[in-house]
């Protein structure tokens, strides 16, 4: 069984480009797993687990997103579908996968997809700010929207960031971006690390282009985030380090850690390929705008 949920839409979700933007993509994720969660996992009203655990719909935190970005989405007041559905259950914790989609108009019965991600979630008992197991109750539950699926290779290992003030972005935390735990929601890393990642690229690595040389345009293909510890709202900045990982010929991957001190809280790799305005198709870069970032590929290394 799978869930299906109808996102409404909003005008600020748009970026410059009139599309929705990558990050407001998990935005949604979020909205559709709740959705599902309140409706099927949830206890009945009065009911709680041993200690007062809350249920599947709140009491969870994000381990692990990856998102991959497939085409991009325009607003319409018509609401978007998100279909969810459960891949793997396991002792304390379990994975949800998901499909962004519109119906096809000219073609019935297919789909017009934009987005397919998996988000890796534990339940947790924020009195003690501790993860715990799935009970069996819960376990049948999940179980139902169960869809097993090859064993997924592991992540590829990301190797520390060394700290640079070329790749440093200063995090503030905002009071609004604080969830009724008092832990950043797991949607505002992304924007944290779309923060980092544009004050690195244009206003750093890109900053000496000529202004004759044809602007560069980039989307976002691939996103995956490891979620360490809790980030929480204080007046001072949090530390993000960003280096360029790799640089193809039409496409470039950038790492990135949010540290408080020597502690990682959080670790992002993110795919961006440069496209064509015109066509929408990937195209290769000016050497302009190359020759920084294979610069910097060597500097991390």
């Amino acid at each position: 069984m799978r869930h299906v949920y109808e996102c409404p839409m909003r005008w600020a979700d748009l970026d410059m480009l009139g599309h929705v933007n990558n990050v407001t993509y998990v935005d949604y994720l979020q909205e559709a797993r709740v959705d599902m969660l309140r409706a099927h996992g949830s206890r009945p009203h009065g009911h709680s687990g041993a200690g007062g655990q809350d249920d599947l719909a709140e009491g969870v935190v994000v381990v692990r997103h990856e998102v991959t970005y497939l085409r991009p989405l325009l607003f319409t007041f018509e609401p978007v579908m998100i279909e969810c559905w459960v891949t793997e259950v396991r002792a304390a914790s379990f994975t949800i996968a998901y499909e962004i989609f519109r119906e096809s108009r000219s073609r019935p019965g297919e789909r017009n997809v934009f987005v397919r991600a998996t988000t890796v979630l534990t339940p947790y008992v924020f009195t003690t700010e501790r993860p715990r197991r799935i009970t069996p109750e819960e376990r049948a539950r999940l179980e139902e929207f169960l869809e097993p699926e090859e064993e997924r290779p592991r992540p590829p290992r990301l190797e520390p960031v060394t700290p640079s003030e070329l790749g440093r972005y200063a995090v503030h935390v905002r009071f609004s971006d604080v969830d009724v735990y008092g832990h950043v929601n797991n949607v505002k890393y992304f924007e944290y690390f779309q923060e980092a990642r544009l004050l690195y690229l244009t206003s750093r690595l890109w900053a000496e282009v000529p202004s004759d040389v044809p602007r560069a345009s980039i989307v976002v293909a691939q996103t995956d985030v490891d979620y360490r510890r809790p980030i929480l709202f204080r007046p001072e900045p949090y530390d993000c380090w960003s280096r360029i990982e790799r640089v193809g010929t039409r496409s470039l991957t950038l790492v990135s850690e949010i540290h408080d001190g020597e502690t990682v809280l959080a670790r992002a790799r993110v795919t961006i390929v440069f496209v064509d305005p015109e066509s929408g198709r990937s195209t290769e870069p000016p050497e302009a705008y190359r020759a920084p970032l294979l610069a910097a590929q060597a500097a991390a290394r």
